[in-house]
């Protein structure tokens, strides 16, 4: 059994880190790097960790920040028997937070916010959620409670995205067109966020729930941020990842194929360019 104690504190840590970054500013993190790697969505996959861990080499390029996204709510399709274990990933990163303050940034996914929510999110006719608290309660027994309610004031401290200087905004996932109009954009400069963020079409829910992928909505959105392209996570991708429209990169790192790109984050750059950064676990990078 984990020790709680250790695992709490570290969290903790990586939590009050998250709100201390160097460059954040309410909900979005300017980061000042030389280059931006991030990764798809994890869903608990360490195999894809590991391997992400050693190509990102953080300690071999002081320059690189490494962004991360939804590590909770395990995809077990070999053995849903057991209890989701993807709380492991979530001690990982925070401990990795905890090494690399200022270049580790782990943004707001949906099913984390399902938790901070109590939003149930279900899949194949599980429940996410209650797997998630399964597997919690089998790691730390009566220490449990303390534990999860650890991870829920992580999560309320992740930022909603991280910007770079050449102009590319990393969020979950890009809002629908229809939700575009009620949107309010200071929440992306506040500290916190009030109950009506969170719900349907508010602004935290829709950077983290929005599946429209038209060249409209990107152009619309990128003119509301300030911003010229966009690297998301949320949508599934059968081949670890996909250019959904003219601005957009989504990424997955969910098995078979795990996904990453890596640019630089200073000078202009174009989305054919971070497309062909993009490197997928066991295959070479695909051609511009």
């Amino acid at each position: 059994m984990a020790d709680p104690k250790k695992v709490i504190a570290t969290v903790r840590k990586a939590a009050d880190l998250m709100r201390r970054t160097p460059g954040r500013a309410g909900s979005v993190v300017r980061a000042f790097a030389e280059e931006v790697m991030v990764v798809g969505d994890l869903h608990g996959n360490l195999r894809a960790f590991k391997w992400l861990l050693g190509e990102a080499a953080l300690d071999k390029h002081p320059g690189r920040h490494l962004v991360l996204q939804e590590l909770v709510h395990e995809i077990n399709k070999h053995n849903d028997d057991r209890p989701d274990l993807s709380h492991r990933l979530v001690d990982l990163v925070c401990a990795l937070k905890c090494q690399y303050p200022d270049r580790v940034h782990l943004i707001l996914g949906n099913h984390e916010l399902s938790e901070l929510t109590g939003r149930t999110i279900g899949k194949d006719g599980r429940t996410l959620n209650e797997r998630f608290r399964a597997g919690i309660q089998l790691s730390f027994g009566d220490a449990a409670e303390e534990v999860y309610e650890t991870y829920l004031k992580l999560f309320a401290d992740l930022p909603l995205a991280v910007r770079t200087p050449n102009r590319v905004f990393i969020c979950h996932t890009v809002p629908d067109g229809d939700w575009l109009d009620g949107l309010d954009l200071s929440i992306l400069d506040a500290d916190s966020w009030p109950p009506e963020a969170t719900k349907r079409r508010g602004t935290v829910y829709s950077l983290t729930w929005g599946r429209d992928t038209s060249d409209e909505t990107a152009d619309r959105f990128a003119e509301m941020v300030d911003a010229d392209l966009f690297v998301v996570g949320h949508q599934a991708c059968d081949e670890g990842f996909r250019q959904s429209n003219r601005r957009t990169l989504i990424v997955d790192g969910t098995d078979p194929y795990p996904t990453y790109c890596l640019f630089p984050a200073r000078k202009p750059i174009t989305i054919e360019e971070i497309v062909a950064s993009v490197k997928v676990l066991g295959m070479e990078a695909p051609s511009s």
